[in-house]
């Protein structure tokens, strides 16, 4: 079994490939298989943000691995204003919807009363196959542990005060 716990910056050889949907990239313990078919064990640090396309392991017996998204089937969302795009996609975060946002674009996980809505809402849908890779949220999404120079979004803890103490 090929066990991998760590990510690495990118490199220009590798040797094995994962393709992954966006539902296993975002698992920290997995146990899935290479391209190639070799048996492989995920055991990442938990509550770092999901796998991305194109990014890379390496094994404990020092080979590097390159993780591809798998197509998945997807809405593709467009409107015919920047205003209807907006509101779709708040529609769509007011009910807690993985997206995706391109210029112009938006897209999830494909789901028929999603599509419903969005149709309700004047967005036009068209069902593609893609590699999905949502937006993984403002401030680094989830249970975060700031740490020096980890991510573009690295904030520390805050404590938000609301009110005035006199």
């Amino acid at each position: 079994m090929l066990v991998i716990h760590r990510r690495i910056a990118p490199q220009t050889l590798w040797a094995a490939q994962l393709l992954l949907n966006f539902e296993a990239r975002s698992k920290s313990r997995l146990r899935c298989f290479s391209v190639d078919g070799e048996d492989v064990g995920l055991f990442l640090e938990r509550g770092q943000p999901p796998l991305h396309d194109g990014e890379f392991l390496q094994a404990e017996d020092g080979r590097v691995v390159r993780v591809s998204a798998r197509p998945e089937h997807l809405l593709h969302v467009t409107c015919s204003s920047a205003f209807e795009l907006t509101r779709a996609a708040y529609h769509l975060g007011n009910r807690h919807v993985a997206l995706q946002v391109g210029d112009g674009w938006l897209r999830l996980l494909d789901d028929y009363v999603l599509k419903a809505m969005l149709e309700q809402l004047g967005a036009h849908t068209e069902t593609i196959e893609a590699p999905f890779q949502p937006e993984h949220g403002a401030y680094g999404g989830g249970h975060h542990h700031s740490r020096h120079g980890d991510e573009d979004f690295n904030y520390p803890p805050k404590l938000h005060q609301f009110g005035v103490r006199l």
